[in-house]
Order: structure tokens, then C-alpha cells, then sequence
């Protein structure tokens, strides 16, 4: 393991955990925050860039265990899945209501509320995933 694919799998540990935590509390108080999805998309940066230089290293001869591998293309899968889940959720909550557009302004907002907040937990389901994976690929490249 190249000291640079090092250091990157600890920013993914941390910024992982920091958005999964943050993820968690705003999720169970019920309310949508913005400073959730910068946390996550930071994450998800540092999940992307880890597996392509990983895949880099890979591709100019650098051995690698299979669980490492596994453990870390396993993040990339999560955060796809964790995406077209949240997406799923949000458009039957949007179905579920009705039609949208007919509904007074103060149930639109709830609504939209409602999806946020659902939102919000499937992806820090999908967040507290990847740190376990992304602590297990740390172990297993170290190891």
C-alpha cells in the first residue's frame, strides 16, 4: 500500500464517520440539514478517489489482498445502491401524496420535508456501511 492510498483511506474513515454521525443525529431529530449533504458528497469524493487510485495501483502491478479489493470496491458499490434507494424513497413518498401540485403550500412543504428526512436515512444507513468496509479494507491493506 502506496503511503498516499494510506492516508486517502483514513480521510475516507473519517469523513465517512463525521458525515454518517452527523447524518444520524439529523435524521433522528427529524430535520433536513444542508450541512449533511456537503459532508456526505465529501465522503463520496473521497470513496471515489480512493477506489481509482486504488484500481491505479492495481493497474501498474501493485499486489493487493482480495479482501482489500473486495472491501474497497464494496464502499463504491454501497454509495451507488444507498443513491438509487434514495431516490426510490423519494419518488413513492412523492407518489403516495398524490398530485403535488394540488396540495396546499403548507403540505408541500411538509412533504418535502418528509423526503429529505427520508433521504437523510438512507444515505446514513449507507454512510455507517461504508465505515465498517472502509475500516475493514484500512485492516486488511495493512495487514
Amino acid at each position: 500500500m502506496t503511503y498516499a492510498h494510506l492516508v486517502l483511506g483514513v480521510s475516507v474513515v473519517a469523513s465517512t464517520a463525521v458525515a454518517g454521525v452527523f447524518g444520524a443525529f439529523t435524521w433522528l431529530r427529524g430535520k433536513p440539514s444542508r450541512a449533511f449533504w456537503a459532508l456526505l458528497r465529501v465522503a463520496q469524493a473521497a470513496v471515489v478517489a480512493q477506489v481509482a487510485l486504488g484500481l491505479a495501483l492495481i493497474a501498474v502491478g501493485r499486489s493487493a489482498g482480495g479482501l482489500h479489493i473486495l472491501y474497497g470496491v464494496s464502499l463504491l458499490v454501497v454509495s451507488l445502491v444507498s443513491e438509487a434507494m434514495r431516490v426510490g424513497m423519494a419518488q413513492r413518498a412523492i407518489e403516495e401524496a398524490g398530485d403535488y401540485s394540488a396540495l396546499p403550500e403548507a403540505d408541500q412543504v411538509e412533504l418535502a420535508r418528509r423526503v429529505l428526512v427520508l433521504e437523510t436515512g438512507v444515505m446514513t444507513i449507507g454512510l455507517l456501511l461504508n465505515v465498517t468496509l472502509a475500516l475493514r479494507a484500512l485492516v486488511a491493506g495493512v495487514g
